[in-house]
């Protein structure tokens, strides 16, 4: 349990480190955030498959296939209704704050983008924590640090639109730990759902994997695609091969 709070105050954590690194440097240059965002794709690419998905199809059960599969569009679903009700990063992030000349339109466009962040780090904390409900630590850690790398280049740029509609410094690091905070709560509700009923473990192994994946491509891969692909490609390789490395010599 020790370590089941530590990693969810670790991928919580990543959010506000990314946020703090927002305020230090409030005009990252596409290019380093494209390249920083495509390799967390790579890294929680190899996560879903080897930590979630598969254990889920290994997973002694009536009728593994079906339930991995019946998990993954369950999660990829959920998630697309999440996205029906409250857009995420690429409808949101490119509001132009300074074209509205109001701040109160201005303010309630960018807390609309970070709580949309926010609902959306709830299901992402959900995966790390059934990651350690499977009990197989080394897949956890590998799907937490996906997670966290992703929360990093996320945090960071959900500082300076708040910034620009006119929220104090304080107000705004406050909304961005706020993000953190909810990935946190989601880890430790996906540990404790999986840990009261084992039953349910390959169905929510797929599930958590199919929301990481519909994550990857619905929201990380676009998001990188401003520019030259192919940097960004190989970056996204680099992640799943660096995530692949590591699962090998751990288990």
């Amino acid at each position: 349990m020790k370590i089941v709070l530590l990693t969810a105050l670790g991928v919580g954590g990543a959010t506000v480190i990314g946020s703090l690194l927002g305020f230090i440097f409030k005009k990252i240059s596409h290019r380093f955030s494209d390249i920083v965002l495509s390799f967390a794709a790579g890294v929680m690419l190899c996560a879903a498959v080897t930590g979630l998905i598969l254990p889920s199809l290994e997973y002694e059960s009536a009728a593994p296939l079906l339930i991995t599969v019946a998990g993954i569009l369950c999660g990829a679903v959920f998630l697309n209704i999440l996205d029906r009700l409250v857009p995420h990063l690429h409808r949101l992030a490119g509001v132009d704050t300074e074209a509205h000349p109001g701040n109160t339109q201005k303010l309630n466009k960018v807390l609309l983008f970070v709580m949309a962040i926010a609902i959306h780090n709830l299901p992402e904390g959900i995966a790390a924590g059934v990651g350690f409900g499977s009990g197989n630590n080394a897949h956890a850690f590998t799907i937490a640090a996906g997670i966290a790398l992703q929360n990093i280049p996320e945090g960071m740029v959900i500082i300076g639109p708040m910034l620009a509609a006119g929220m104090s410094p304080g107000r705004t690091f406050a909304c961005a730990f706020a993000t953190g905070v909810i990935e946190v709560v989601g880890t430790l509700l996906g540990y404790f759902a999986v840990s009261l009923s084992s039953a349910i473990l390959p169905f929510a192994l797929a599930f958590a994997g199919g929301t990481m994946l519909y994550v990857i491509s619905d929201e990380m891969i676009p998001e990188t695609h401003h520019d030259d692909a192919r940097g960004v490609t190989y970056a996204l390789l680099a992640g799943f091969c660096l995530m692949l490395t590591m699962g090998y010599f751990l288990e």
